[in-house]
This record gives C-alpha cells, sequence and structure tokens, in this order.
C-alpha cells in the first residue's frame, strides 16, 4: 500500500519518542500546504499513515519534528536548545510505494533515512 510514515528514536534516552508533535507539509513552488499534524503514540509512531491512498502523490515534502519541546520535558537543556525543530525535507518519486522517513534524535544531533 502506497504510503509514508514515520517513527521517532530517542537515542539520548534510548527510548521511543512518545508524544513529539509532527507536522507534514506537501511543498510546491515555494508554498507549503500543510497536509496532517500528530502526536506520537508509546512507541514513538503515528497511529496511522501521515499520508495515504489517492492523497499520497509525487513531489516535495517537509516533515517538523518539535523535538525541542519533547526534551524539555524529560531532561535540562539550556534556554535556548542547540536542536528545537527538525525539518526534513524529501522528495516523493513513486507514489505507488511505501516511505517510512524515521528519526533518531538527541539533544544535540540527529539523522535520518529512507526506511522500509
Amino acid at each position: 500500500m502506497s504510503k509514508l510514515t514515520t517513527h521517532v528514536l530517542d537515542v539520548f534516552s534510548g527510548k521511543p519518542g512518545k508524544g513529539i508533535k509532527v507536522d507534514l507539509y506537501y511543498v510546491k513552488n515555494d508554498k507549503k500546504e500543510k497536509l496532517n499534524s500528530v502526536i506520537l503514540n508509546n512507541e514513538g509512531r503515528t497511529d496511522h499513515a501521515l499520508i495515504d491512498g489517492a492523497n499520497f502523490k509525487e513531489g516535495q515534502y517537509e516533515i517538523v519534528f518539535f523535538v525541542g519541546d519533547y526534551f524539555k520535558k524529560i531532561t535540562e537543556i539550556p534556554k535556548i536548545p542547540f536542536l528545537d525543530d527538525v525539518v526534513i525535507k524529501f522528495g516523493i518519486s513513486n507514489a505507488k510505494e511505501h516511505y517510512h522517513v524515521p528519526l533518531l534524535v538527541s539533544p544535540w544531533s540527529y539523522s535520518t533515512y529512507r526506511g522500509s
């Protein structure tokens, strides 16, 4: 099934990024259209795909992970955090495939990849 999913692993604590707010945008001609906004569950995942089926189309997307708010709740970080919102811009070239965009994050670093 064609869809876009995500999850977050907090590598600082070694636990799922539960409670992190995530926004999804479709980007065309420098204009962003908000498609979805979710809060990650106890496993650091969404309960449903961020977008799927006929709504899932080729093009440029942007996911915003609000990790600064998350880390403020679980540990002491500076008043101005090193990482606040992590923005991942990516392209969907085949809307018939499943795209998974995971985030591994700490208060000082992050990485992502195209998962399955």
